[in-house]
Formats: structure tokens, sequence, C-alpha cells
């Protein structure tokens, strides 16, 4: 990739480190704060559409993101990633808590507080990558007319004006211009990420929450992707928080990463350190599945046993005790807190200073 973790790490060591407490002040490099964030679905049945019941995808997340950095958000499917990053850009209204963002001027806003017309004109600044980018693009435009659609929303130019804006952004994201007035279905599975990239950079963003963007390319498309979007974030000086299952490509663009089980953060660290020295089951076993560059190395795989509970009845407790290898009494009795165990390391596990887990290269 274009930047080694021994660079970031470098980069972040020159920062002042600061502990990030839930009831302090917002910090000054800070760029977004989530607090306590609950995004719960409503289940209806019946004749007049009775609630019977919630979906918990999102239950309690808080984060912090600091200016220009790289946030990983992992964990299996359905765990609630997605939903979390369209909650704090309000695609999906949030049930609770609050999602801070500081703009360009240094204000602070409370996006699930504002109305239509500010989070309207907040969207120029907070974007994002829709996963799947053979249906994120509307295949009766042309490339002209979605990259360009923004620009128009937005009003920030039209026609002339518009084109050329677009074919700047096209030769941002390594897209021959002269394919504007092509249609999706004529683009590969990497040229339509691409183009959904340029699309998110058409407003010149602050943030953006990058969702899964290339979990349906393939392997070598991927590495061609992600280094784009490495360049771009170091050009641009964006800020992003990028969503994936897979914590072997984590890893490598990734300042932090936040581990993320039914709807919960249980754990968030630098990305050397959670990897190397995890502190909550869970993330043993993600990373007990990411294969050694080397074949000769021989890694002991965890193998998680039954199925991930329903948001719609978490278990009691810890929501991972059902499943976990090391799980007590208490595990199944309190629900642990997400506290910060280690500097700039945060785990909500109760046995966390008694185990001892295995992370890469251990």
């Amino acid at each position: 990739m274009s930047e080694s973790r021994e660079k970031r790490t470098a980069k972040r060591g020159a920062e002042p480190q600061m502990a990030w407490k839930e009831t302090g002040g917002s910090a000054s490099n800070y760029i977004l704060e989530v607090k306590d964030l609950k995004q719960h679905f409503p289940i209806q049945r019946g004749l007049f559409q009775r609630v019977v019941g919630h979906v918990k995808a999102v239950d309690g997340v808080s984060f912090y993101l600091r200016e220009q950095e790289v946030l990983g958000i992992v964990g299996e499917s359905g765990c609630g990633k997605t939903t979390t990053g369209r909650s704090i850009l309000r695609l999906y209204e949030p049930t609770s808590g609050e999602v801070l963002y500081r703009r360009a001027d240094g204000s602070q806003v409370d996006v699930t507080k504002i109305g239509k017309a500010e989070m309207m004109h907040l969207r120029r600044e907070m974007r994002m990558i829709f996963q799947d980018p053979f249906s994120s693009l509307n295949p009766r435009l042309t490339v002209r007319d979605i990259i360009g659609e923004p620009l128009i929303i937005h009003k920030v130019a039209r026609g002339n004006e518009m084109a050329k804006r677009v074919e700047e952004l096209m030769n941002s994201v390594g897209l021959d211009p002269a394919y504007m007035g092509r249609y999706p279905h004529e683009f590969s599975g990497g040229q339509r990420q691409r183009i959904g990239l340029a699309r998110t950079l058409a407003l010149n963003p602050r943030l953006i929450i990058a969702d899964e963007p290339v979990s349906a390319l393939d392997v070598s498309v991927q590495a061609q992707v992600l280094n784009l979007l490495q360049d771009i974030k170091e050009r641009m000086g964006l800020t992003i928080i990028f969503i994936a299952h897979d914590l072997s490509v984590v890893e490598h663009i990734c300042d932090r990463i936040a581990v993320m089980y039914l709807g919960k953060i249980v754990e968030m660290a630098d990305s050397d350190e959670l990897l190397r020295r995890p502190l909550h089951p869970y993330t043993e076993a993600l990373v007990s599945a990411v294969p050694p560059a080397d074949p000769d190395i021989h890694v002991n795989r965890i193998i998680l046993e039954g199925d991930v509970p329903s948001p719609v009845n978490p278990p009691s407790g810890c929501v991972f005790h059902p499943r976990c290898l090391y799980a007590k009494d208490v595990c199944k009795q309190e629900e642990p807190e997400l506290r910060e165990l280690k500097p700039e390391h945060f785990v909500s596990c109760h046995l966390a200073e008694e185990i001892e887990l295995v992370g890469i290269g251990a």
C-alpha cells in the first residue's frame, strides 16, 4: 500500500495523546464525536401494524474521530456497521444519541438535532461511498450525469462548468473523461466504484463514510481502489470512516480500528495495537481468521460456536458471552462498559485483565 503502518504510527506519535471521556468537552482535533448512538427499527404486525418489538441494529455506539484520520469499523455481517454509518449521515433517523460534527469554521453541530435545510447544507461536507458499485449507480444516467448530480442539487455548477468539473473528477480517480457519455453497465466493477468515488468527491467533502467500498471487487482491483483512496485522502486531507468485514484490508489503510458485535463496539484501539495485542475474545477470533503473509506460518484458527444472537432479543449481560470461550457467570449477568484499559485502547469485557489473548505476530 502507499503508506506503511510504521509511518502512520510515527506520524500519530507527534500528536498530543488525549484520553477521551464521554463527559468531557470536545477536543479541538476531533472532527466527529458519536455518543450513545442507537438505531432501533420497529417490528410491526397485524392489520393495524402494531409495534410488537424492535430490531436493535445499533445499541449505544460511542467513538471519536480526529481530523484527517481513518477509522475502521469491522465485524460480522449484521453487526450494525452499515447502519452506524447511515445513521451518522441521517440516511436513517437515529432513535437516540448524539452525533457531534465540527465544521470547517470550528463550530460544532449535533447532526441528530438540526433541520432538513441545515442537514442539506451539511451533506456537502459529509459524504458516503456506498457498498455495491452495481446498484448504487442509476443505470439510466450517464457518467457525466451521475458525477454531476451533486453539483446540480447543491447549485454549485451547471452546463459547461459542470462538465469541466466532471472531467477533473474523472481524471482524479483514474478514469478517462472520454467515457463520461457512457452508462454504468459499460464499466467493470472497479471502474464503477471509481465513478462512485468521483461522485462522492464532487463537493470537496471533509468527512467520507466508505461502506465496504472494496468488498464486491476482485483482490487485484481491491488493491487499486484502496491505493487510490489512500492517495486521495492524503491529497485532499480527508477524514474517513472505513467500514469493512475483512481485517486484512482494514489494517493497511486505517489508523485506528473499532470492532462491532451485535450493535455495540466491543474494542477500539490503534490498528497495530489492536491486531497484535487484542483485549476482547471476539477481536482475537477475527484476528485469527487473517491469513499470514508467510504460508509456512501455522495459525490456530478460532472457530466460534453457535450463531450470532438476534438483535431483536439480545442476550443479557455481555452480548458475546453465548459464543465466548472464556465466559464466566459475571458475563451472563452484567453488561460490561466500554472502558479505557490502556492509553487509547478501549474494551468492553469483564475479563480483559485476566485473560491473555493471541494477536498477529504472536
